[in-house]
């Protein structure tokens, strides 16, 4: 059984940062884009802090985000690495199947990965996660050169992470037919 403890709050400030992009997107009419929370049982609770410091993941989660921008449902989990490649130990398989099923149902679904060691951010489509997720031989992260300077987030300063251009930059290249490959078909294998 999983458990969470003050681990699970890796990425937080990333997070914080997306929570307060997609509010600022929703006052101005642009997308609406609402954080999923992961159902947890709460085990130690600190009742003078009001904190939980041990709890179990009730079920799996799907994704972190989910909504619709411009008319086009799109789902994503945010990830955020110091490395020089994204671990597939932050990636769960059923978060791909999850988005797989959700891209195969006309939606566009997405890693929104922050780089810490070279501040930056990208937009990986689906079709490009299943592709190293699922290649044969073991691999065991998605290399920073996987990530196309095409779906860089631009940084243009403040509070907000401005993402949405980068999405719907990859919606148009996934609407032309650029990640269609053999290797990103559904892949059913257990991992």
């Amino acid at each position: 059984m999983s458990h969470w403890n003050t681990r699970g709050l890796r990425g937080s400030a990333f997070e914080d940062t997306l929570n307060m992009t997609n509010e600022q997107y929703r006052k101005e009419g642009l997308a609406l884009i609402q954080k999923i929370p992961t159902p947890i049982k709460p085990i130690e609770i600190d009742h003078e802090r009001r904190t939980i410091s041990l709890a179990y993941f009730e079920q799996k989660s799907t994704v972190d985000y989910i909504g619709i921008m411009g008319g086009i449902p799109i789902c994503f989990d945010a990830k955020e690495c110091g490395k020089k490649s994204l671990p597939f130990s932050n990636i769960h398989p059923h978060q791909v199947q999850f988005m797989s099923d959700f891209a195969q149902q006309g939606g566009i679904a997405f890693l929104l990965v922050h780089f810490t060691d070279y501040q930056e951010t990208y937009v990986l489509p689906v079709e490009v996660l299943k592709e190293y997720y699922y290649k044969e031989g073991g691999r065991s992260s998605i290399p920073y050169s996987a990530f196309s300077r095409e779906l860089l987030v631009e940084d243009k300063g403040g509070a907000y992470l401005h993402y949405l251009p980068a999405a719907l930059k990859y919606a148009k290249m996934e609407a032309r037919g650029v990640f269609k490959t053999d290797t990103c078909q559904d892949e059913e294998k257990s991992v």
